[in-house]
Protein backbone atom coordinates (compact mmCIF):
# COMPACT_ATOMS: atom_id res chain seq x y z
CA UNK A 1 0.00 0.00 0.00
CA UNK A 2 1.36 3.42 -0.95
CA UNK A 3 0.16 7.02 -0.88
CA UNK A 4 1.35 9.23 -3.73
CA UNK A 5 1.32 12.79 -2.40
CA UNK A 6 3.69 14.45 -4.86
CA UNK A 7 1.27 15.56 -7.56
CA UNK A 8 2.90 18.99 -7.77
CA UNK A 9 5.99 17.20 -9.14
CA UNK A 10 4.04 15.16 -11.67
CA UNK A 11 0.68 13.46 -12.06
CA UNK A 12 -0.31 9.99 -13.31
CA UNK A 13 -1.37 10.08 -16.94
CA UNK A 14 -5.08 10.10 -17.49
CA UNK A 15 -6.50 7.09 -19.35
CA UNK A 16 -7.93 9.49 -21.94
CA UNK A 17 -4.45 10.87 -22.60
CA UNK A 18 -2.88 7.41 -22.94
CA UNK A 19 -5.60 6.30 -25.34
CA UNK A 20 -5.20 9.43 -27.45
CA UNK A 21 -1.41 9.10 -27.57
CA UNK A 22 -0.96 5.42 -28.43
CA UNK A 23 -1.84 5.53 -32.15
CA UNK A 24 0.84 8.17 -32.72
CA UNK A 25 3.45 5.87 -31.20
CA UNK A 26 2.54 3.25 -33.79
CA UNK A 27 0.88 3.37 -37.17
CA UNK A 28 0.13 7.14 -37.16
CA UNK A 29 3.78 8.16 -37.04
CA UNK A 30 3.78 10.82 -39.78
CA UNK A 31 5.63 14.13 -39.54
CA UNK A 32 3.03 16.92 -39.74
CA UNK A 33 5.45 19.12 -41.68
CA UNK A 34 5.30 16.76 -44.68
CA UNK A 35 2.95 16.74 -47.67
CA UNK A 36 1.87 13.12 -48.18
CA UNK A 37 -1.19 11.41 -46.72
CA UNK A 38 0.47 10.14 -43.55
CA UNK A 39 1.86 13.61 -42.85
CA UNK A 40 -1.50 15.24 -43.56
CA UNK A 41 -3.13 12.88 -41.08
CA UNK A 42 -0.64 13.99 -38.42
CA UNK A 43 -1.24 17.65 -39.32
CA UNK A 44 -4.99 17.18 -38.93
CA UNK A 45 -4.50 15.68 -35.46
CA UNK A 46 -2.17 18.54 -34.55
CA UNK A 47 -4.66 21.16 -35.71
CA UNK A 48 -7.50 19.52 -33.78
CA UNK A 49 -5.36 19.40 -30.64
CA UNK A 50 -4.43 23.06 -31.07
CA UNK A 51 -8.09 24.05 -31.23
CA UNK A 52 -8.82 22.02 -28.10
CA UNK A 53 -5.92 23.52 -26.14
CA UNK A 54 -6.86 27.02 -27.27
CA UNK A 55 -10.42 26.54 -26.07
CA UNK A 56 -9.25 25.32 -22.66
CA UNK A 57 -6.91 28.29 -22.26
CA UNK A 58 -9.23 31.00 -23.56
CA UNK A 59 -7.11 31.67 -26.63
CA UNK A 60 -7.34 31.54 -30.41
CA UNK A 61 -5.71 28.51 -32.08
CA UNK A 62 -3.11 30.72 -33.75
CA UNK A 63 -2.07 32.03 -30.33
CA UNK A 64 -1.01 28.57 -29.08
CA UNK A 65 2.67 27.64 -29.34
CA UNK A 66 3.52 24.03 -28.50
CA UNK A 67 6.73 23.56 -26.51
CA UNK A 68 8.77 20.80 -24.91
CA UNK A 69 7.30 21.56 -21.47
CA UNK A 70 6.64 24.28 -18.92
CA UNK A 71 10.28 25.25 -18.46
CA UNK A 72 10.69 25.92 -22.18
CA UNK A 73 7.39 27.79 -22.29
CA UNK A 74 8.48 30.05 -19.43
CA UNK A 75 11.89 30.65 -20.98
CA UNK A 76 10.38 31.42 -24.36
CA UNK A 77 7.96 33.88 -22.76
CA UNK A 78 10.48 35.81 -20.68
CA UNK A 79 13.51 35.66 -22.96
CA UNK A 80 11.57 35.83 -26.22
CA UNK A 81 9.51 38.84 -25.18
CA UNK A 82 12.55 40.66 -23.83
CA UNK A 83 14.53 39.97 -27.01
CA UNK A 84 11.71 41.39 -29.10
CA UNK A 85 11.44 44.51 -26.96
CA UNK A 86 14.49 45.02 -24.71
CA UNK A 87 13.83 46.81 -21.45
CA UNK A 88 13.34 46.13 -17.77
CA UNK A 89 12.08 42.82 -16.41
CA UNK A 90 10.12 42.49 -13.14
CA UNK A 91 9.30 39.14 -11.54
CA UNK A 92 8.18 37.93 -8.13
CA UNK A 93 10.50 36.38 -5.56
CA UNK A 94 8.54 33.12 -5.57
CA UNK A 95 8.63 32.25 -9.26
CA UNK A 96 9.58 28.78 -10.50
CA UNK A 97 13.28 28.50 -11.34
CA UNK A 98 12.38 28.49 -15.05
CA UNK A 99 11.31 32.12 -14.65
CA UNK A 100 13.62 33.02 -11.78
CA UNK A 101 16.82 32.12 -13.63
CA UNK A 102 15.70 33.40 -17.04
CA UNK A 103 14.67 36.77 -15.61
CA UNK A 104 17.77 37.06 -13.43
CA UNK A 105 19.96 36.45 -16.49
CA UNK A 106 18.32 39.48 -18.08
CA UNK A 107 19.08 41.67 -15.06
CA UNK A 108 15.50 41.63 -13.82
CA UNK A 109 14.17 43.18 -10.62
CA UNK A 110 12.52 41.08 -7.92
CA UNK A 111 9.11 42.02 -6.54
CA UNK A 112 8.74 40.85 -2.91
CA UNK A 113 5.86 38.86 -1.48
CA UNK A 114 4.00 39.03 1.82
CA UNK A 115 4.28 36.39 4.55
CA UNK A 116 1.35 34.51 2.99
CA UNK A 117 3.15 34.25 -0.35
CA UNK A 118 1.02 36.81 -2.20
CA UNK A 119 2.91 39.45 -4.15
CA UNK A 120 3.11 42.80 -2.38
CA UNK A 121 1.09 44.93 -4.79
CA UNK A 122 2.33 48.22 -3.39
CA UNK A 123 5.95 47.17 -3.79
CA UNK A 124 5.20 45.81 -7.25
CA UNK A 125 3.61 49.10 -8.27
CA UNK A 126 6.75 50.92 -7.18
CA UNK A 127 8.86 48.79 -9.53
CA UNK A 128 6.69 49.35 -12.60
CA UNK A 129 7.55 52.16 -15.00
CA UNK A 130 7.32 52.90 -18.74
CA UNK A 131 10.76 51.33 -19.32
CA UNK A 132 9.60 47.91 -18.11
CA UNK A 133 8.83 45.56 -21.01
CA UNK A 134 8.28 42.18 -19.29
CA UNK A 135 6.46 41.37 -16.03
CA UNK A 136 6.15 37.79 -14.78
CA UNK A 137 3.80 36.75 -11.98
CA UNK A 138 2.88 33.10 -11.58
CA UNK A 139 -0.77 32.15 -11.14
CA UNK A 140 -0.28 29.44 -8.50
CA UNK A 141 2.94 28.64 -6.67
CA UNK A 142 4.49 25.23 -7.22
CA UNK A 143 5.69 24.89 -3.64
CA UNK A 144 3.16 26.46 -1.28
CA UNK A 145 0.18 26.69 -3.64
CA UNK A 146 -0.56 30.40 -3.19
CA UNK A 147 -2.80 31.92 -5.87
CA UNK A 148 -1.77 35.37 -7.08
CA UNK A 149 -4.35 38.12 -7.81
CA UNK A 150 -3.59 38.33 -11.52
CA UNK A 151 -6.48 40.67 -12.28
CA UNK A 152 -5.07 43.28 -9.90
CA UNK A 153 -1.55 42.68 -11.19
CA UNK A 154 -2.73 43.17 -14.78
CA UNK A 155 -4.42 46.44 -13.85
CA UNK A 156 -1.21 47.71 -12.24
CA UNK A 157 0.87 46.74 -15.27
CA UNK A 158 -1.49 48.47 -17.70
CA UNK A 159 -1.43 51.61 -15.56
CA UNK A 160 2.24 51.83 -14.55
CA UNK A 161 4.01 50.03 -17.43
CA UNK A 162 1.61 50.20 -20.39
CA UNK A 163 4.23 48.96 -22.84
CA UNK A 164 4.99 45.78 -20.87
CA UNK A 165 3.74 42.29 -21.58
CA UNK A 166 2.44 40.28 -18.63
CA UNK A 167 3.48 36.64 -18.42
CA UNK A 168 2.11 34.06 -16.02
CA UNK A 169 3.40 30.60 -15.23
CA UNK A 170 0.13 28.65 -14.96
CA UNK A 171 1.82 25.24 -14.80
CA UNK A 172 0.57 24.42 -11.28
CA UNK A 173 -2.70 26.25 -11.74
CA UNK A 174 -4.36 24.48 -14.64
CA UNK A 175 -5.39 21.38 -12.69
CA UNK A 176 -7.27 23.50 -10.17
CA UNK A 177 -8.20 26.88 -11.65
CA UNK A 178 -10.08 28.16 -14.68
CA UNK A 179 -6.96 29.51 -16.36
CA UNK A 180 -8.96 30.86 -19.30
CA UNK A 181 -10.63 33.29 -16.90
CA UNK A 182 -7.92 33.79 -14.29
CA UNK A 183 -5.24 34.60 -16.89
CA UNK A 184 -7.48 36.52 -19.30
CA UNK A 185 -5.52 39.71 -18.65
CA UNK A 186 -2.15 38.11 -19.40
CA UNK A 187 -0.28 38.34 -22.69
CA UNK A 188 1.71 35.11 -22.23
CA UNK A 189 0.43 31.99 -20.42
CA UNK A 190 2.56 28.85 -19.88
CA UNK A 191 1.30 25.33 -19.08
CA UNK A 192 2.83 21.84 -18.90
CA UNK A 193 1.07 18.59 -19.81
CA UNK A 194 2.32 16.31 -17.05
CA UNK A 195 0.94 18.51 -14.29
CA UNK A 196 -2.68 17.62 -15.16
CA UNK A 197 -2.60 14.06 -16.42
CA UNK A 198 -0.79 14.49 -19.73
CA UNK A 199 2.64 13.16 -20.71
CA UNK A 200 6.00 14.63 -19.75
CA UNK A 201 7.97 16.59 -22.31
CA UNK A 202 5.15 18.66 -23.80
CA UNK A 203 3.70 22.05 -22.91
CA UNK A 204 2.20 25.15 -24.45
CA UNK A 205 2.57 28.91 -24.39
CA UNK A 206 -0.30 31.24 -25.22
CA UNK A 207 1.04 34.25 -27.10
CA UNK A 208 -1.77 36.78 -27.51
CA UNK A 209 -2.22 38.36 -30.92
CA UNK A 210 0.05 41.35 -31.38
CA UNK A 211 2.60 40.31 -28.74
CA UNK A 212 6.14 40.43 -30.15
CA UNK A 213 8.18 37.31 -29.41
CA UNK A 214 11.55 36.17 -30.75
CA UNK A 215 12.24 32.42 -30.84
CA UNK A 216 14.87 30.84 -28.61
CA UNK A 217 14.98 27.65 -30.73
CA UNK A 218 15.77 28.11 -34.41
CA UNK A 219 15.29 25.64 -37.22
CA UNK A 220 12.52 24.70 -39.60
CA UNK A 221 10.12 27.50 -38.65
CA UNK A 222 7.36 25.43 -37.06
CA UNK A 223 4.80 27.12 -34.81
CA UNK A 224 4.77 30.22 -37.05
CA UNK A 225 8.54 30.48 -36.55
CA UNK A 226 8.07 30.92 -32.80
CA UNK A 227 9.32 27.44 -31.85
CA UNK A 228 11.11 25.32 -34.43
CA UNK A 229 11.41 21.55 -34.24
CA UNK A 230 9.45 18.49 -35.34
CA UNK A 231 6.18 18.35 -33.44
CA UNK A 232 5.68 15.78 -30.69
CA UNK A 233 2.31 14.86 -32.16
CA UNK A 234 1.53 12.05 -29.73
CA UNK A 235 2.41 14.19 -26.73
CA UNK A 236 0.44 17.17 -28.00
CA UNK A 237 -2.65 15.08 -28.74
CA UNK A 238 -2.40 13.45 -25.31
CA UNK A 239 -1.99 16.81 -23.57
CA UNK A 240 -5.07 18.13 -25.35
CA UNK A 241 -7.09 15.09 -24.24
CA UNK A 242 -5.91 15.56 -20.65
CA UNK A 243 -6.83 19.24 -20.81
CA UNK A 244 -10.34 18.53 -22.00
CA UNK A 245 -10.89 15.92 -19.27
CA UNK A 246 -9.43 18.21 -16.61
CA UNK A 247 -11.74 21.08 -17.54
CA UNK A 248 -14.77 18.78 -17.50
CA UNK A 249 -13.97 17.44 -14.00
CA UNK A 250 -12.16 20.40 -12.46
CA UNK A 251 -14.91 21.72 -10.20
CA UNK A 252 -15.86 18.33 -8.77
CA UNK A 253 -12.24 17.22 -8.33
CA UNK A 254 -11.38 20.51 -6.66
CA UNK A 255 -14.16 20.12 -4.09
CA UNK A 256 -13.29 16.51 -3.31
CA UNK A 257 -9.53 17.04 -3.11
CA UNK A 258 -9.93 20.25 -1.14
CA UNK A 259 -11.83 18.34 1.53
CA UNK A 260 -9.13 15.65 1.61
CA UNK A 261 -6.43 18.32 1.89
CA UNK A 262 -8.22 19.93 4.82
CA UNK A 263 -8.54 16.55 6.54
CA UNK A 264 -4.82 15.91 6.04
CA UNK A 265 -3.64 19.34 7.15
CA UNK A 266 -5.93 19.58 10.17
CA UNK A 267 -5.12 16.02 11.21
CA UNK A 268 -1.37 16.58 11.10
CA UNK A 269 -1.54 19.94 12.86
CA UNK A 270 -3.57 18.31 15.65
CA UNK A 271 -1.36 15.22 15.92
CA UNK A 272 2.10 16.77 15.69
CA UNK A 273 3.14 19.31 18.33
CA UNK A 274 5.14 22.33 17.15
CA UNK A 275 3.86 22.06 13.61
CA UNK A 276 2.66 24.95 11.44
CA UNK A 277 0.91 25.46 8.12
CA UNK A 278 2.68 27.59 5.53
CA UNK A 279 0.69 30.49 4.15
CA UNK A 280 -3.06 31.02 4.15
CA UNK A 281 -5.05 27.95 3.11
CA UNK A 282 -7.89 30.11 1.84
CA UNK A 283 -5.55 31.56 -0.81
CA UNK A 284 -4.24 28.21 -2.07
CA UNK A 285 -5.05 25.70 -4.77
CA UNK A 286 -7.01 22.72 -3.45
CA UNK A 287 -4.22 20.15 -3.72
CA UNK A 288 -1.54 21.91 -1.69
CA UNK A 289 -0.74 20.96 1.92
CA UNK A 290 2.51 22.58 3.07
CA UNK A 291 3.59 22.19 6.69
CA UNK A 292 6.71 22.67 8.79
CA UNK A 293 7.78 20.58 11.78
CA UNK A 294 10.13 22.11 14.37
CA UNK A 295 13.23 20.09 15.22
CA UNK A 296 13.06 17.91 12.11
CA UNK A 297 15.05 17.87 8.88
CA UNK A 298 12.69 17.27 5.97
CA UNK A 299 15.22 15.17 4.05
CA UNK A 300 15.40 12.67 6.91
CA UNK A 301 11.63 12.70 7.27
CA UNK A 302 11.20 11.96 3.57
CA UNK A 303 13.42 8.89 3.88
CA UNK A 304 11.23 7.48 6.64
CA UNK A 305 8.06 8.28 4.72
CA UNK A 306 9.42 6.71 1.54
CA UNK A 307 10.16 3.49 3.42
CA UNK A 308 6.57 3.51 4.71
CA UNK A 309 5.09 4.08 1.25
CA UNK A 310 4.22 7.78 1.59
CA UNK A 311 5.68 9.73 -1.33
CA UNK A 312 6.07 13.49 -0.83
CA UNK A 313 8.69 16.20 -1.25
CA UNK A 314 10.60 18.68 0.88
CA UNK A 315 10.41 22.42 1.01
CA UNK A 316 14.13 22.66 0.36
CA UNK A 317 16.33 21.87 -2.60
CA UNK A 318 19.56 19.88 -2.57
CA UNK A 319 22.43 21.22 -4.63
CA UNK A 320 26.03 19.97 -4.64
CA UNK A 321 25.40 17.95 -1.50
CA UNK A 322 24.28 20.95 0.56
CA UNK A 323 20.71 21.56 1.59
CA UNK A 324 19.71 25.15 0.94
CA UNK A 325 16.49 26.76 2.11
CA UNK A 326 13.79 27.16 -0.51
CA UNK A 327 13.79 30.59 -2.16
CA UNK A 328 10.00 30.57 -1.86
CA UNK A 329 10.03 30.03 1.90
CA UNK A 330 12.85 32.53 2.36
CA UNK A 331 10.90 35.14 0.41
CA UNK A 332 7.93 34.54 2.71
CA UNK A 333 10.11 35.32 5.73
CA UNK A 334 10.58 31.78 7.01
CA UNK A 335 13.77 31.13 8.97
CA UNK A 336 16.38 28.72 7.62
CA UNK A 337 15.68 26.30 10.47
CA UNK A 338 11.93 26.34 9.89
CA UNK A 339 12.36 25.96 6.14
CA UNK A 340 14.59 22.92 6.66
CA UNK A 341 11.71 21.16 8.41
CA UNK A 342 9.05 21.87 5.80
CA UNK A 343 7.12 19.22 3.90
CA UNK A 344 5.03 19.54 0.72
CA UNK A 345 2.18 17.06 0.47
CA UNK A 346 0.48 17.64 -2.86
CA UNK A 347 -2.79 15.88 -3.62
CA UNK A 348 -4.31 15.26 -7.02
CA UNK A 349 -7.16 13.75 -8.99
CA UNK A 350 -6.22 10.18 -7.99
CA UNK A 351 -5.74 10.92 -4.27
CA UNK A 352 -8.04 8.83 -2.09
CA UNK A 353 -9.20 8.80 1.51
CA UNK A 354 -6.93 5.79 2.05
CA UNK A 355 -3.93 7.87 0.94
CA UNK A 356 -4.76 10.55 3.48
CA UNK A 357 -5.29 8.01 6.26
CA UNK A 358 -1.94 6.36 5.53
CA UNK A 359 -0.21 9.74 5.68
CA UNK A 360 -1.95 10.57 8.96
CA UNK A 361 -0.88 7.24 10.42
CA UNK A 362 2.71 7.54 9.19
CA UNK A 363 3.86 11.13 9.52
CA UNK A 364 3.29 11.83 13.26
CA UNK A 365 5.31 8.81 14.49
CA UNK A 366 8.02 9.53 11.93
CA UNK A 367 8.35 13.10 13.22
CA UNK A 368 8.42 11.82 16.82
CA UNK A 369 11.13 9.31 15.95
CA UNK A 370 13.35 11.97 14.39
CA UNK A 371 12.83 14.32 17.32
CA UNK A 372 13.80 11.58 19.73
CA UNK A 373 17.09 11.15 17.89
Amino acid sequence: MAAYLDNAATTPMRPEAVEAMLPFLGERFGNPSGAHALAREARKALDEAREMVAGCLGAEPGEVVFTGGGTEADNLAVTGAHSARPGGVVYTAVEHHAVLHAAAALGGTVAPVRADGVVDLDRLAGLLAPGITVVSVMLANNEVGTIQPLDRVAALVRDRAPGAVLHTDAVQAFQWLDVATAAAGCDLVAVSGHKFGGPKGVGALVVRAGVALRPIIHGGGQERDRRSGTHNVGGIVAMAAAMRATVAERAEVGRRVGALRDRLADGLLAAVPDSAETGDRRLKIAGNCHLSFAGVEAESLLMLLDAAGVYASAGSACASGAVDPSHVLTAMGMSRLQAAGSLRLSLGRTTSEADVELALATIPPAVARLRAL
